[in-house]
């Protein structure tokens, strides 16, 4: 506890671990995001048995291995010229310990990629409580395979306990924190918040603390619903998950349902409200049940361009 508060600061530290404690395997919550389905596991056996009697399943679980590798040109027009190419890897929604053969998947593809620095936006395991031994050790297998440096954020599906472990597997983690950077003799930023989802733990004022006006400004969030925020705050570019894109979808990808509170055209795919891009990635995982229908799972190669 007193590790946590001098990291996160005393208030946030309980904040956290007290919404956590009352978080347990809850279906329903007074809470304005009341319905847990993934704590539902009854929910879970329904649809496999579902998709099994509609001869669907097997190929749901064909669809969650066939990750793809997407590429995103962001243009921004005070980018110092030597970041002019700069690349960031996105990975979103693991739910590591959910399908771990996609874990392995992962870490083949991604030991192929190059890239400058890689960002993870959250959602490490399938649970929303409990135990979170079997996701730390899948995401450690995957962490050997990545490029230094990694930075990370916390969403919905995780415990703030987990944050000693990912550190020492590699992963820096920003908790409404910021890095600058490097490139010579110039730089851009790159901040985090905690999950704005459910926890409400996000702090916009000390995740953009001390970043010059005129500095490029990049935003880790779990969940793209606090882009207003983040726009006004004056972030150049807002990456995100959450959503799966829906995860099963209907023909054309329209996702049947977001569990997100924002406009359904910022639940996947490259984004853009006033002056700041957004980005959101569908993520390379499953939730609930290990299967994806015309939303396949996704990893993201943003390029950052000058005009």
């Amino acid at each position: 506890m007193q590790q946590l508060e001098i990291r996160l600061g005393q208030v946030h530290a309980r904040l956290r671990l007290g919404i956590e404690s009352e978080h347990a395997p809850q279906v329903f919550t007074k809470r304005l995001n009341f319905f847990h389905p993934e704590n539902w596991y009854s929910l879970h056996s329904l649809m496999r048995y579902t998709l099994r009697l509609s001869g669907l399943y097997a190929r749901g679980q064909r669809n969650a291995l066939n990750i793809q590798v997407r590429h995103n040109n962001v243009f921004l027009k005070n980018l110092p010229p030597v970041f002019d190419g700069f690349t960031l890897l996105h990975m979103s929604d693991l739910h590591a310990d959910l399908n771990p053969p996609a874990v392995a998947t992962l870490a083949n593809l991604v030991a192929q990629l190059d890239y400058d620095v890689c960002v993870l936006t959250g959602d490490y395991r399938a649970a929303t409580f409990g135990p979170f031994d079997h996701a730390m050790q899948e995401l450690a297998s995957l962490c050997t395979q990545l490029s230094q440096p990694i930075y990370g954020v916390f969403g919905n599906h995780d415990s703030i306990c987990m944050l000693p472990e990912m550190e020492q597997m590699g992963v820096h983690m920003l908790l409404n924190e910021n890095v600058r950077l490097e490139r010579e003799q110039a730089c851009i930023y790159l901040s985090g918040i905690d999950d704005a989802h459910y926890y409400r733990v996000d702090n916009m004022e000390k995740a953009a603390d001390a970043i010059p006006e005129d500095h490029i400004s990049i935003l880790l969030s779990h969940t793209p619903e606090i882009y207003r925020q983040a726009a006004h705050a004056g972030f150049d570019l807002l990456l995100c998950g959450h959503t799966h894109g829906g995860q099963i979808c209907l023909p054309g990808g329209i996702p049947i349902t977001l569990d997100a509170k924002c406009p359904r055209h910022m639940g996947s795919s490259a984004w853009s409200y006033r002056e700041m891009q957004g980005y959101t990635s569908v993520g390379a995982g499953t939730c609930i049940v290990n299967v994806r229908f015309n939303c396949p799972p996704e990893i993201t190669l943003h390029h950052l361009r000058c005009p």
